[in-house]
């Protein structure tokens, strides 16, 4: 009771009448001697707030901009008994919070000092009505509330939760724990008992359906992850309600038990689903600006349970490098479309056009399928253009599990074409009637297979767990393949990412990749192995090696239509790509002072190389590595991104040739690799991306 007096005495003090003041603006807020628990949570948890940054920064108040939040004295001695209160709930009984309110004029700064002092350790949790149930030695360790910590009493609370969600995800679905504890205050002791009364074991007996206006019942049924007759687990009854949200059918579902309290004698339980329904159709419609897009306009429209099955009918279009290709340019190549004004392969819109059916209960409500139809036009920034019509078949096993695997078919009619040089470097097809073969419209069948292990707390802007993908392609005349199109592709990538006190985080990413080709093709009177150049590895860019402008990063072939003189003018470089990859990124995330909850501070270090293993070009060698810096902000659409990395690498060595402009013919320069020169002077070697979401 004596550690409750020094509460009890401020509260009295605070419900004292105040006499009139002044309104101060509160210009500063901080906490010192806080270890045990961070400023964010402090803040958090006091009615007092400081003045926005606009509004606190001296540098920055005369601008007139930001939100001033006053001070209110009542509110603030509340707080003293609010972080009190909080330090003991946390396990600190012996804290004292103390204040120094600083005022100038009709400002003032706030500043809390806090004394934590030791802590009251848990010396022992006990775990009753469990040993028939549960593995305790394996319980105790995954409790949020561990021996010898602190004995907090939210986590305490937490602990709690947990084992009653586990028994209720074991068959007994009215489980309850019930806490008790004992704290010697005098000596920093505390033992915990948590005791389960599970309650009887029970099985589904009745699921009943309301709500449903046009949907069947029987789609709704076959969306269910409770049936009769199933023991009962609670985690079913969320992952049906996940499954009927993501029909698009419905604007409010909840799946519940229809009774709060077990009925006596009856070990069975009815589950109720009470389910709203939304609009059949949506449509779809954005405009927006990308550097490497130009103006890009998309739209789409929906169709919600379409001919029943909780079928989604999706038609979607995408048209881009509006204002730069034809027929739509506007000579938008010299102002706010530069990024693109020596892009050969921008010279036409690029647009796709799709037609999807998914199903998303396929024979299991486990399993998901789509089938769908299209056609394209895309092209990568100076690599490749691919012109195709096409479908593709999609089935995704297991995709409630850790690592959902996903099986695919597709198959298209089209061609790609690439830069003559890249042909004439490559594959030494430097003729133009056999670059019209290769260019030629053929075929393209692939079987994929891919999985994914997702494990990250946020899809937008991930700050704890990992993400582990993996990718398997095979093309060859067994699946309906040109001869021209056989290889193998495979691709590995690994995510992690570690928290750092409430904003900070530390990620990494490795990605390794190679394509084997099935067998050697005759080209140009010689035998070569042949990949597409849309089926290549390119690197570089911002979600890449950021040093690198998009697709820079590997061999390069250079082109010039000017030697006078023993001089090269006019030379434009385009990417070759290569069979092989490897990229690897670390970076370090860190709120910053202005904005904090908004903005951030990355520190990164990206490496990788892409190469053609096993033959020409052979003038790349070595990993690039290189550093850089950036600033995130958040939005609803994930950060916004931009990062700043310096390249201290020359552009790659590599063939030269020289294009005739009247019969479009190249020749190979003989006995000369060209490599323009290191870019003079600090700045021209930092390249800036721009992008939204995180890199990775």
């Amino acid at each position: 009771m004596r550690a409750f007096l020094p509460i009890l005495f401020v509260a009295a003090c605070a419900a004292a009448p105040l006499a009139a003041q002044q309104e101060r603006v509160v210009r500063g807020l901080s906490f010192e001697g806080n270890h045990a628990i961070d400023d964010y949570t402090l803040r958090s948890a006091i009615a007092t707030s400081s003045s926005s940054v606009f509004a606190s920064l001296w540098l920055l108040r005369w601008m007139g901009l930001g939100e001033k939040r006053y001070f209110n004295e009542l509110e603030f001695r509340r707080d003293v008994v609010r972080l009190l209160l909080l330090y003991r709930q946390s396990g600190y009984m012996n804290a004292v919070v103390d204040t120094v309110v600083r005022r100038e004029g009709g400002d003032v700064h706030v500043l809390f000092r806090i004394y934590e002092g030791e802590p009251v350790r848990l010396t022992r949790l006990n775990l009753v009505g469990l040993d028939s149930i549960l593995d305790i030695a394996a319980l105790k360790r995954s409790l949020p509330l561990q021996e010898g910590a602190p004995f907090n009493r939210m986590l305490f609370q937490a602990s709690a939760d947990t084992i009653a969600d586990r028994l209720r995800n074991l068959g007994f679905p009215y489980a309850e724990v019930l806490r008790n504890y004992d704290v010697d205050a005098a000596a920093l002791k505390a033992e915990a008992t948590l005791e389960a009364v599970p309650g009887s074991r029970a099985w589904i007996g009745q699921v009943l359906i309301t709500g449903l206006e046009q949907v069947d019942t029987g789609t709704v049924r076959k969306m269910l992850s409770v049936h009769p007759h199933d023991l009962f687990r609670q985690d079913r009854l969320y992952q049906s309600q996940r499954d009927l949200y993501g029909m698009g059918v419905f604007r409010s579902v909840n799946v519940v038990l229809a009774d709060s309290v077990p009925r006596p004698g009856d070990s069975t339980v009815t589950v109720v689903v009470r389910v709203a329904e939304g609009p059949r159709h949506r449509v779809r419609f954005g405009v927006g600006y990308g550097s490497l897009d130009c103006i890009r306009v998309q739209s789409g429209w929906t169709a919600y349970d379409f001919l029943g099955g909780a079928r989604a009918l999706d038609l979607t279009a995408r048209v881009s490098k509006l204002g730069v290709g034809s027929p739509t340019d506007a000579g938008l190549r010299r102002n706010v479309c530069h990024f693109l004004h020596d892009d050969v392969t921008s010279d036409t819109i690029n647009y796709n056009v799709g037609l999807t059916l998914r199903q998303p209960a396929f024979f299991s409500p486990r399993h998901t399928a789509s089938l769908g139809v299209f056609a394209e036009r895309r092209s990568e920034f100076k690599a490749y253009t691919r012109q195709a019509v096409g479908g593709n078949a999609v089935v995704t096993l297991n995709a409630r599990r850790n690592v959902p695997v996903t099986l695919g078919y597709g198959i298209s009619v089209g061609r790609t074409t690439a830069d003559p040089a890249v042909y004439c470097s490559v594959f030494r097809v430097c003729d133009e009637t056999d670059r019209g073969l290769l260019a030629r419209s053929r075929r393209f069948g692939a079987v994929t297979v891919s999985g994914v292990r997702d494990r990250v707390n946020s899809v937008l802007d991930p700050s704890a767990g990992n993400l582990i993908t993996a990718s398997l392609m095979h093309a060859s005349r067994l699946v309906g393949s040109d001869t021209l199109y056989e290889f193998n592709r495979g691709q590995f990538e690994l995510s992690y990412y570690y928290p750092l006190g409430r904003r900070g985080v530390l990620a990494w990413r490795a990605l390794a990749g190679t394509i084997v080709s099935a067998r050697q093709i005759a080209l140009a009177g010689q035998s070569v192995h042949f990949i597409p150049p849309d089926q290549r590895f390119y690197g570089g860019g911002p979600n890449s090696v950021r040093g690198y402008a998009r697709n820079e990063l590997g061999p390069r072939v250079y082109v010039t239509d000017d030697t006078t003189g023993g001089v090269y003018r006019n030379v434009r470089a385009s990417p070759i790509g290569g069979n092989s990859i490897v990229v690897m990124n670390a970076e370090l995330r860190l709120a910053t002072p202005l904005f904090p909850d908004r903005m951030r501070l990355a520190l990164f270090v990206d490496a990788g190389q892409v190469w053609e293993r096993g033959g020409d070009p052979g003038t790349v060698t070595g990993v690039r590595v290189t550093p850089g810096m950036g600033l995130r902000l958040a939005t609803p659409l994930g950060p916004v991104r931009l990062d700043a990395a310096y390249n201290g690498y020359p552009a790659e060595p590599g063939p030269l040739y020289f294009q005739d402009n009247t019969t479009q013919s190249l020749t190979l320069v003989p006995n000369v690799v060209y490599q323009p020169g290191l870019a003079a002077g600090f700045w021209r070697r930092v390249i800036v991306q721009f992008a939204v979401g995180q890199a990775f």
